[in-house]
């Protein structure tokens, strides 16, 4: 746009017209007017950064957008979920990343508008952000866990309920911001944009990257992937320059056209056994198979080491015992495209770990005749030089998925099948079938499918081993049921060798129905079985489990030391024993790899639970042992592990819930009280301030510390909530919880001040008199017997923190060479513990300061108000009433749920809670009679002193000294 030329204006001034406008008015009011069509012109402006790297890829365009309609959909199509990258380690803070570090990418697209260039060609503007990552893989077993001892194998994996002991899965990740154009044409994406990191040295650093990815015209499985490369913007000299970082992603989104498992492709799909009929599913294919990772062990051939087994991915140094399955697109209800990624044992990370030198990409779809899913998979080609050449070819490996109608003990795989290759052996892509086999689990879309069943085949000898046992009726004690959700526990087991374990024990079928407490959702046993299951009167109930543990490293990573045990047994619910016979699959290893065979069990293990009664005050909700029955030459025989479980009922953390919400109400009550009584000593010193002096000020110092110290311990309670994550992981209501604990430091402030307020104005008053001498001589006595009394107290608290810490459960002995859970449930009480509970005690005798002052100021004033000294004993110990109430009437064992008499705030045991309050009372009984008597009234005849009391005169200048000290405390 051109300025306004001077012929816009008047050349001379003209006498007929009144109005003259001058040269600048105008040309603000043509600036105004160009204003709006200026911004659009500024914003319509393509970066020259673009222009420079991104032009001769997808051209820039200026033209206005697009009249017709969009497709916000787009974004959708070009961003994708599971990806690969090479290059690029300077970018991370690991300068050497390991080998095997499962990198990952992931592209996330925003549609924004769509333009029509100039040979009407729809190019769409896009944002994204590109994500590319480097876990820490956690060390886990192969697919069936990982061994015991060198001579045992227990390979299997276990996905019903993970331990409450996180896994530990690092992740570096580093995020790229961009903007660019997506041509609809030639399916190329440009973009420009900037990520910042941390650096090897912690140095902020800024990094201006290029993003060229490139995108098949056809959506089928040739043309799912997505390949392309970030390239830095910044000088080679910068600290943010890194080499071209190569990016493989796989399509999941839009139209896909299915090629392999049409037209009868997948005709030669292998089936046998009786199979559940998933189509009879709500959804179908789709809802049994759902969006998540499903994980397989590799069942090799015994002669697999006499041909090429490792072939099924090339380019890798070890032979896979995991496979990884999972699900990207479902349509119509039977047909799926997906991936499959094989693994060995010490690779394993938290999620699909898409790696085109170990994953497959394939179709499949429902079988309606075999009742199985059958389905083709492609390799990944074209690998060597780099990333963006990737194809998926060689499409002629065959695999198939049944889900088995009937389950035993020696089988226990919810989906089984098998994948093999299409070729002769003499090709070099050659292998041999092999089995795959999945944990227990059936997909939540299978609730509607009829004919899932257990099949008990070795709960007859469990039985006669049960029989054997002689075991009698406990009357009076009930029992968990067999179908109910306490039937889980999660447990902490002990080898013969001292080893800690932590695992989790969850049954699969109870009587002859699934167990319904599943997490994955199980099929949900029907109201007839229910009933029927509730109403059995049989005194033993058939049941079967799935046992799974694993060792851990101190800082939670799993161990190649876990397993899974299947049991099944009888179930006594009149006494509360489970009695089950176990087996574990072996690991059965072979020249160049490791396999699992179903035909290689060992069955002869023992198990023995006993649960505790549910309305029992017990500290472990369940004890149990896992033996061999194999005599000790046994190559297969090991040592005894013991088994102990502090989980709660369901009916216990109602309780707990429950209590909680009676204990906050006492806590608020209680400092409530605590409040006014010190209120109503105020009140007593302001009208009778004479009484002030004799006020022990060691005794005021005790109560304000015991108010102090918690505030200060659990200030940020004030203004950041309390992040409990073991407490509010049981009690699910941290946010109830945190207000409430607001509330109750608020009082308990309140308390403190009132009390600091009490200690302010003895301390003033004794101060301001000098004729007040003796009475700091009786303070000092005070000192001199009170504070080596204290510091023995503390000193034998030490001692025995030290004795009891030497004398703790097996479970806690410092000669286990690993325990990283003794940090949970099984932590060791620290001395700063037993020291904050020591305090409690000294605060609960507040009043021996007060004693003894009055038995050296040989005083008989009413110092204390009787509804203070009396009101607050009962504050201090009415917890420890509670407490015998609650070790009586509430069952379970839960330290960190108290709320009220909190036993780390305080010494609390049957014991204690007996001595205390009698001490308190005593000591309550004792200042009674100092103040109507005297202060030495309590020691024998022998021993007291007579008082010499003077009559001192009071002149007016003590009186209006008087009167100011009441003063200054009614502006208080």
């Amino acid at each position: 746009m051109k300025p306004p030329g001077p012929y816009f204006y008047p050349k001379s001034r003209s006498e007929t017209h009144n109005f003259h406008p001058s040269p600048f008015l105008f040309v603000t009011i043509v600036f105004l007017v160009q204003i709006p069509k200026a911004i659009s012109s500024i914003a319509a402006q393509i970066p020259l950064e673009y222009i420079r790297h991104c032009n001769d890829v997808v051209p820039a365009t200026t033209a206005e957008p697009s009249a017709l309609s969009s497709r916000p959909a787009v974004s959708n199509n070009l961003g994708f979920k599971f990806g690969y990258y090479t290059g690029g380690d300077s970018i991370f803070s690991q300068s050497n990343p390991s080998t095997d570090v499962l990198r990952a990418a992931s592209f996330h697209a925003r549609f924004l508008q769509d333009y029509l260039d100039r040979n009407k060609t729809r190019i769409y503007k896009v944002n994204g952000k590109l994500v590319l990552q480097t876990p820490k893989p956690s060390v886990a077993s192969s697919s069936r866990g990982g061994v015991l001892n060198p001579r045992r194998g227990l390979r299997r994996t276990f996905r019903i309920r993970g331990p409450k002991i996180p896994l530990v899965v690092d992740r570096e990740m580093q995020r790229f911001s961009l903007g660019g154009f997506w041509s609809e044409s030639t399916g190329r994406l440009c973009m420009i944009g900037s990520g910042m990191s941390n650096g090897n040295a912690g140095k902020v650093r800024t990094f201006n990257v290029v993003l060229k990815l490139n995108y098949s015209p056809s959506f089928n499985v040739s043309g799912s992937l997505i390949s392309g490369v970030l390239q830095s913007l910044d000088s080679e000299h910068s600290l943010s320059y890194f080499e071209p970082v190569s990016v493989l992603g796989v399509r999941s989104s839009g139209n896909y056209e299915f090629s392999l498992v049409d037209n009868g492709k997948e005709s030669s799909c292998l089936s046998d056994g009786e199979n559940l009929d998933v189509s009879k599913a709500n959804g179908g294919l789709c809802s049994a198979i759902v969006h998540r990772r499903i994980r397989f062990g590799l069942d090799y051939a015994k002669d697999c080491d006499q041909v090429n087994c490792s072939s099924i991915i090339r380019d890798v140094k070890y032979v896979p015992s995991i496979m990884f399955f999972r699900q990207m697109k479902c349509v119509d209800q039977r047909k799926m495209l997906v991936l499959l990624d094989f693994r060995n044992s010490s690779s394993v990370s938290a999620f699909f770990p898409f790696d085109p030198n170990t994953t497959l990409i394939g179709e499949g779809a429902w079988d309606e005749k075999k009742n199985g899913v059958c389905g083709v998979a492609c390799r990944v080609l074209n690998l060597k030089d780099s990333l963006n050449g990737a194809s998926v070819g060689k499409c002629s490996i065959k695999f198939s998925l049944r889900y088995p109608k009937v389950f035993s003990l020696r089988n226990r795989d919810s989906i089984v099948g098998k994948i093999w290759s299409d070729k002769s052996k003499d090709d070099p892509s050659y292998f041999d079938m092999i089995r795959l086999r999945s944990v227990w689990e059936v997909s939540p879309g299978l609730k509607n499918v009829p004919g899932l069943r257990y099949e008990y085949t070795e709960v007859d000898s469990a039985r006669i081993i049960y029989l054997s046992k002689n075991l009698t009726e406990h009357k009076g004690k009930t029992y968990p049921n067999g179908d109910s959700i306490d039937m889980r526990f999660d447990m902490l087991l002990m080898d013969s060798k001292g080893e800690a374990a932590w695992g989790v024990a969850n049954p699969l079928f109870v009587g002859d129905q699934p167990y319904k407490y599943q997490p994955f959702g199980l099929l949900p046993v029907s109201t007839e079985s229910a009933v029927h299951l509730s109403n059995n009167d049989s005194r033993l109930l058939n049941i079967s489990y799935e046992i799974s543990y694993s060792y851990r490293s101190s800082d939670g990573r799993i161990l190649d030391r876990g397993f899974v045990i299947s049991a099944e047994g009888v179930y006594d619910r009149h006494s509360g024993v489970l009695c089950m016979v176990g087996c574990n699959q072996l690991h059965l290893s072979y020249e160049n790899h490791s396999s699992i065979r179903n035909d290689s069990l060992d069955c002869d293990i023992l198990v023995t639970v006993q649960f505790s009664p549910l309305n029992a005050a017990e500290k472990y909700r369940v004890k149990g042992t896992i033996k061999s029955t194999r005599i000790k030459s046994d190559p297969l025989y090991f040592g005894p592990i013991s088994l102990s479980s502090k989980s709660f009922y369901n009916r216990q953390a109602k309780e707990s819930i429950w209590r909680m919400d009676l204990e906050i109400t006492m806590v608020l009550i209680s400092n409530t009280l605590a409040c006014l009584f010190v209120g109503l000593q105020l009140f007593h010193v302001k009208k009778h301030p004479e009484v002030l002096p004799f006020i022990s000020v060691s005794m005021l110092i005790v109560l304000t510390l015991g108010h102090m110290i918690p505030l200060l311990l659990n200030f940020e309670a004030l203004f950041v909530p309390n992040h409990n994550q073991q407490q509010n992981a049981f009690l699910q209501s941290g946010g109830w919880l945190e207000v409430n604990e607001i509330i109750v430091r608020v009082v308990t402030m309140v308390a403190f001040l009132l009390q600091f307020l009490l200690l302010q104005l003895t301390w003033s008053e004794r101060q301001g008199d000098e004729s007040r001498q003796g009475l700091w001589d009786a303070e000092r006595n005070v000192l001199y017997i009170s504070v080596p009394l204290y510091l023995t107290g503390g000193l034998i608290a030490w001692f025995a923190h030290l004795w009891k810490n030497s004398h703790q459960t097996p479970f806690l002995q410092p000669r286990q060479r690993r325990l990283p859970f003794k940090n949970h449930f099984y932590r060791q009480a620290s001395f700063w513990s037993d020291l904050k509970s020591y305090g409690g005690l000294v605060v609960d005798g507040f009043l021996l300061p007060q004693i003894v002052f009055n038995m050296y100021s040989k005083s008989n004033e009413k110092a204390l108000a009787a509804s203070f000294y009396i009101g607050t004993t009962l504050v201090r110990l009415l917890p420890h009433a509670y407490d015998l109430y609650r070790a009586h009437s509430f069952s379970g064992y839960l330290d960190l749920s108290y709320i009220y008499a909190n036993h780390k705030m305080d010494l609390y045991s049957t014991a204690w809670d007996i001595i205390i309050p009698s001490g308190g009372l005593l000591f309550s009984i004792f200042i009674s009679l100092q103040q109507r008597f005297s202060g030495q009234c309590l020691l024998p005849k022998r021993f007291r002193t007579d008082a010499v009391y003077e009559k001192v005169s009071v002149d007016n200048s003590v009186e209006l000294q008087g009167e100011s000290v009441q003063k200054n405390f009614y502006s208080l």
